[in-house]
């Protein structure tokens, strides 16, 4: 077993969900390493993206769309709301119902950060090549169809 790793050793890419595990840390390093320039993680750049369309959206709703445990959504709106870049609000509507909401500097963010994720996006694109990753998402994009 010289040579061989802990991963090849005992078989685990040889399950889809450890691929593509090992898949979205491997895509997202050059990712996270770019945001953090701007003092922002991977999950706060989703979080900022989901917020981009300005109708406010409750803490479920982000949850779903940034990929992450509710708990530790809060914690990171929390960063945001500190660092002044998100905001929440009571619904007119539903009392009950409390909505987040990008701000003016929230906003003015997200624009260089649409930069910094495009260019990732692209170096990813032009590694792997442009018809290969289009294809993959493709796929992926139907496989997540497939298993909910």
């Amino acid at each position: 077993m010289e040579g061989a790793t802990l991963v090849d050793a005992v078989g685990l890419r040889s399950h889809l969900g450890y691929v593509l595990s090992e898949a979205e840390r491997a895509v997202n390093r050059g990712l996270a390493a770019a945001l953090l320039e701007e003092g922002v993680s991977v999950e706060q750049w989703r979080i900022l993206q989901a917020l981009s369309d300005g109708r406010g959206h409750s803490m479920g709703d982000l949850a779903e769309a940034a990929l992450m445990p509710h708990p530790t959504l809060t914690k990171a709106v929390d960063r945001l709301v500190d660092g002044a870049l998100v905001y929440r609000r009571q619904d007119a509507n539903d009392r009950r119902r409390v909505a987040v909401y990008l701000s003016e500097a929230g906003t003015t963010l997200l624009g260089r950060l649409d930069g910094t994720a495009t260019a990732h996006h692209r170096a990813v694109e032009a590694a792997f090549g442009s018809a290969r990753a289009e294809r993959l998402m493709r796929e992926l994009t139907q496989l997540i169809e497939t298993v909910r």
